[in-house]
């Protein structure tokens, strides 16, 4: 009888050794997760790591690399080619995993390793032009001598440190979804691009406007959606004057909408509209020193590992320092030893969608009456797990056929919709930063904006030789009136775009008397400038800018940190006293009276300990869903967009008895004062429940989650952070969103530089540098940056170095 357990026993082994080693579902082979030799164990990462000698395959001359105590990489190198090679090799050492997920991400690749829930995710990506825009993208770098060493070399040192990975050093998340790096490729870089080009201008309203004119003309429709408003602080001040256009959008003789039924079923899938920014620069006779100060605080998604890393570059003709984008050579916000610079985001409209006639399937399209040859594009999308997905995507003149009848859903009817993208032309964004990297002065700082076109930015500029400025900057179509708001008929070029601002006469501005310059996500200019941008804008970040810094004198760096961490909500400030003059408490129980008297009360300031910033967010978000919802939302297929709350603030503060105050679904009129009491009462109920918990001050209501890429690996994660800000505040901090890399230098004789971002150097959640500097994030603080030189080589601030050479 004993074959009985023997043949159990090795039934049982041979289950435990398939299972171990077989991924079932989401779960990764336990086996190699758990192994002592090669599981996540080998990813404890003791602070000391280190090795002193990196001997290199194809590496042609010699660098040196010190890490400092937070582990930033200082490269010094003989050429740029050996210091984008090391800079690759860092990179991907810290970052890989990180790096080759965005770029699965931005290429549509991500059904390859999550399998067949990322299918609609991948589609849509493909369609939006992702690939296409990359690969103009990439033969433009490849074609600039410099950029295509600069990308050459960075991907020879990324593919440097993929070959020294065993199963026992693979980063952590590839042992938990068990997959294998690939080999990086130079259009991976260019794909990292375009991420950052839909994230940053991949915003449009143009179908969900379409739907907005079949339910109201055009007088309520500029009332709910307004080109500008009344209290624009724009970045370039207001009387300033423009030399007239050069350019001219001429219409069509009938400016038609494509208004269909059909399109009601569309809805774009659009970047969080919080991504932006705050910049500034002042000049020096509004300094303690006398030196420009620089500042910079770009608004994101927050993730682990962080978006951005750190980073001196040290060659002969250059020595930059800042904030690199995993995957991308050289500094995209940083400074060097004459110059500093900071970007944010333009926001203006550059894509359209417009309606196409088609025959034969998707292969020939109507335009300019003629029909052409479509070029069928067939997107290949492998599944793991599952069958391999292929999609024929049909490019016109106008872009990709991103919505058919194949896609979203699967209908009979024939529609076929184009989108137009100032992203998918070819272009050379690298080329700019490349130069800003090496810029003297400003003569080299706008020679390096002349060429960038997208996603257009607000790039601010200070130099040693005490210039300030500010570029609004990128390639805009030269629109006439609401050219883009809607979708357009495709058939005919007139509805085409008719050429591009030229470059100098965007909005832009040096040295202006005020002694700053500033831009926060606002309107570039007024409504003199001869040109039309259409976008949605913030307003209160850059009014409060804007007003701290012209009462400021005698600034310091420290002066400039108490700014980015300002957390005065100047709109609530606004909105205040009209809620207050239409609340009636006659009516309010005891507690709700005392919610009340909170929130009348307020300083406006949004720390994390006030309970009234609480109050005020829930009373203008219910206040805002009893103004639009009824509206907005007629039915189960129709969802339109909100007014920006500065629209819906500024049409209060004009007219508290607009015609959109009234419930249509009610038999009664209803007034703002009923809409303001029904809010707050709903506001209250938010509070009680909250305050029965302990977590009605903002840092506990909102607070702040930082996630681990994937979203789902919550332990490397930071969550509950204890944060103030929000929106419209200069700290934009939000729930999974805010200031993603604070920097600020003064250009003195000796640079004083300071930054931090909400993460750490390594991408390893093993390691005592992964997520470090994120409690001093939350508490406001920074880290000095430390600029070395080759004498500086005995600085105690340097905690190892180590030599890089070739095979």
């Amino acid at each position: 009888m004993r074959i009985i357990p023997a043949v159990i026993a090795g039934a049982v082994t041979l289950s435990l050794t398939w299972a171990l080693n077989t991924k079932i579902g989401s779960v990764p082979p336990l086996g190699k997760l758990l192994s002592p030799q090669q599981g996540f164990w080998m990813n404890a990462e003791p602070i000391d790591a280190t090795r002193d000698q990196v001997q290199l395959p194809g590496f042609k001359g010699m660098a040196e690399v010190w890490f400092d105590d937070r582990m930033v990489p200082h490269i010094f190198a003989k050429t740029e080619a050996d210091a984008y090679y090391v800079q690759g090799y860092i990179t991907a050492r810290d970052r890989l995993w990180q790096m080759e997920l965005q770029t699965f991400a931005a290429a549509g690749r991500l059904s390859e390793i999550l399998g067949p829930s990322m299918i609609n995710y991948d589609r849509e990506t493909r369609r939006r032009g992702m690939g296409y825009g990359a690969e103009q993208a990439l033969k433009e770098m490849l074609a600039n001598p410099q950029t295509k060493v600069v990308l050459e070399s960075y991907a020879a040192g990324v593919n440097a440190y993929i070959a020294t990975l065993t199963d026992a050093t693979l980063p952590v998340e590839y042992k938990i979804l068990d997959y294998k790096p690939q080999h990086w490729e130079l259009i991976n870089s260019a794909y990292l691009l375009k991420y950052m080009a839909h994230d940053l201008a991949g915003f449009a309203n143009d179908l969900e406007y379409t739907k907005a004119r079949q339910l109201f003309d055009i007088r309520d429709f500029n009332l709910l959606y307004p080109d500008f408003l009344d209290s624009t602080d724009p970045i370039i001040p207001k009387g300033t004057a423009y030399q007239s256009a050069t350019v001219k959008a001429t219409p069509p003789p009938d400016s038609l909408l494509a208004l269909d039924a059909a399109f009601m079923k569309y809805r774009t899938n659009n970047p969080d509209p919080a991504n932006g920014s705050n910049n500034w620069a002042v000049g020096g006779a509004k300094t303690r020193l006398g030196a420009p100060i620089l500042c910079s605080d770009p608004h994101l998604g927050l993730s682990l590992p962080s978006l951005w890393y750190e980073v001196q570059i040290n060659t002969p003709d250059m020595n930059v320092y800042g904030a690199s984008l995993p995957g991308a050579p050289g500094v995209i916000i940083g400074f060097n030893d004459n110059i500093a610079w900071g970007v944010t985001n333009g926001e203006e409209d550059v894509k359209d969608f417009y309606r196409m006639e088609f025959r034969n399937g998707r292969k020939e399209y109507l335009f300019n009456g003629s029909y052409r040859p479509a070029e069928q594009r067939i997107e290949t999308i492998k599944v793991r797990g599952g069958a391999t997905v292929y999609d024929t995507v049909a490019y016109t003149v106008l872009g990709p056929v991103m919505y058919d009848n194949t896609f979203p859903e699967h209908t009979t009817s024939q529609q076929f919709l184009a989108m137009r993208w100032k992203a998918l032309d070819p272009s050379n964004e690298f080329l700019t930063f490349y130069k800003l990297n090496k810029a003297k002065n400003y003569e080299d700082y706008l020679d390096a904006l002349s060429t960038y076109q997208c996603p257009a930015q607000n790039f601010v500029f200070a130099s040693k030789s005490g210039d300030i400025a500010i570029w609004h900057n990128g390639q805009y179509p030269a629109r006439w009136k609401d050219q883009g708001k809607w979708i357009m008929p495709g058939s005919d070029s007139t509805y085409a775009w008719q050429g591009y601002i030229p470059h100098e006469e965007l909005p832009h501005i040096k040295n202006p008397a005020r002694g700053f310059v500033s831009s926060a996500n606002q309107r570039a200019t007024d409504s003199s400038y001869p040109y039309r941008l259409y976008g949605e804008y913030d307003l209160f970040r850059g009014k409060r800018i804007n007003e701290k810094l012209a009462a400021m004198s005698g600034i310091t760096p420290q002066d400039m940190m108490t700014l980015q961490n300002d957390n005065y909500n100047e709109f609530a400030a606004t909105a205040l006293p009209v809620l207050k003059k239409h609340m009636d408490t006659a009516s309010l129980n005891a507690q709700q009276r005392g919610y009340w008297r909170e929130l009348a009360s307020w300083d406006a300031v949004a720390s994390p300990e006030s309970r009234a910033a609480t109050l005020f967010n829930q009373l203008w978000m219910h206040l805002e869903d009893t103004i639009w919802l009824d509206e907005l939302y007629p039915n189960d297929s129709v969802f339109l967009p909100f007014p920006q709350s500065t629209a819906t603030l500024m049409l209060l503060l004009k007219d508290t008895s607009f015609k959109f105050i009234d419930n249509v679904r009610t038999p009664q009129r209803e007034t703002l004062s009923d809409l303001v009491h029904d809010a707050f009462i709903a506001t209250a109920a938010d509070a009680a429940a909250a305050d029965k918990e302990g977590r009605l001050a903002l840092g506990k209501y909102r607070g702040t989650d930082i996630r681990h890429l994937t979203r789902v690996l919550k332990p490397f994660g930071a969550n509950g952070l204890n944060t103030g800000g929000g929106t419209h505040i200069v700290n934009a901090t939000k729930k999974n969103h805010g200031p993603s890399w604070r920097m600020v230098v003064q250009l003195s004789d000796k640079t004083e530089a300071y930054g931090i971002y909400p993460g750490g150097q390594s991408g390893n959640p093993g390691s005592p540098y992964y997520e470090n500097a994120v409690a001093d994030w939350v508490a406001g603080k920074y880290y000095l940056l430390h600029i070395f030189r080759p004498e500086d080589k005995d600085d105690p601030v340097i905690r190892y170095k180590a030599v890089f050479s070739g095979k």
